[in-house]
């Protein structure tokens, strides 16, 4: 399970980057986002602490690619979504569903507990995080490196 989660979900990024960044850095422009989760700063060590390591990994590896690669002109950003209504989401309602013997509400109760709720009272679409992708692959985000922006409805309450 750890090793698939660290393939899937860092290695993955490591290797496109790879093949990819020394293009953008001989063109002199280029930007890179990756997708993390909430999850690096919220671990539900019960079900998903292998998937959460991952994504703290590829924070940190942005980070420093980031600044590895901004003076050659390419820009490395990351989006951190929650809760978001996906297919991987409700996967993972219907395993706490069957795991608990429990309906879809309840599990979805859990999972807001554990979480703390959503302050803006719904999960995101994936369209709302796309667009956050869009603005940093974009001209208007010039100058945003390194950074990381949360599409979480305001779970994660930490600065």
């Amino acid at each position: 399970m750890w090793a698939r989660e660290l393939e899937l979900n860092l290695l993955s990024a490591v290797r496109l980057d790879r093949a990819l960044l020394p293009g953008m850095v001989a063109r002199g422009t280029g930007a890179v986002v990756h997708v993390t989760s909430i999850q690096r700063r919220m671990p539900l060590h019960d079900s998903t602490l292998a998937y959460a390591a991952a994504k703290a990994a590829l924070t940190a590896y942005s980070k420093g690619l980031a600044n590895e690669v901004a003076p050659a002109g390419v820009r490395v950003n990351s989006v951190a979504p929650g809760f978001i209504r996906t297919d991987g989401a409700e996967g993972m309602l219907t395993r706490r569903m069957k795991e608990g013997g429990i309906s879809r509400e309840a599990a979805l109760d859990e999972l807001m507990r554990v979480l703390g709720g959503i302050p803006l009272g719904q999960p995101a679409e994936p369209e709302e995080v796309a667009d956050v992708i869009a603005f940093l692959v974009s001209d208007r985000a010039a100058a945003v490196a390194g950074a990381e922006y949360t599409v979480d409805g305001g779970t994660v309450r930490a600065v």
